[in-house]
């Protein structure tokens, strides 16, 4: 069983920053695969970024590259996503999830994730 909580939501004003934490329980943690993901509300929920195991491979949703980064700590059991730049389209309560798919396609699919946290709401105002 893995655990997972996220830290670090808020609200910040259109072109803000904020860091999401995702901290993992467990001493399994690089054996996974982690993916952030985001629901706005009515909407369904949508990949945002993943990143393996290593932390050598990272993948991005096209609406995010470039603003977003993910890492990892494996010393820490953490993963991070970094948003930068962020827009009030980027409003929703985000996910951290970990699973054990590979590859850019799959880890951007909902069902490759095994344990999801509970969510973090950013708001971001114009």
């Amino acid at each position: 069983q893995v655990q997972l909580v996220e830290y670090g939501g808020g609200l910040v004003q259109a072109g803000g920053s904020l860091r999401l934490s995702c901290a993992a329980s467990g001493r399994t943690f690089s054996s996974y695969a982690m993916g952030w993901f985001r629901q706005a509300p009515g909407k369904e929920r949508e990949f945002v970024a993943a990143i393996s195991g290593s932390g050598r491979n990272t993948y991005y949703a096209d609406s995010v590259k470039g603003r977003f980064t993910i890492s990892r700590d494996n010393a820490k059991n953490t993963v991070y996503l970094q948003m930068n730049s962020l827009k009030p389209e980027d409003t929703a309560v985000y996910f951290c999830a970990a699973g054990t798919g590979r590859g850019s396609l799959t880890l951007r699919q909902t069902y490759v994730y095994n344990y999801w946290g509970q969510g973090t709401r950013v708001t971001v105002s114009s």
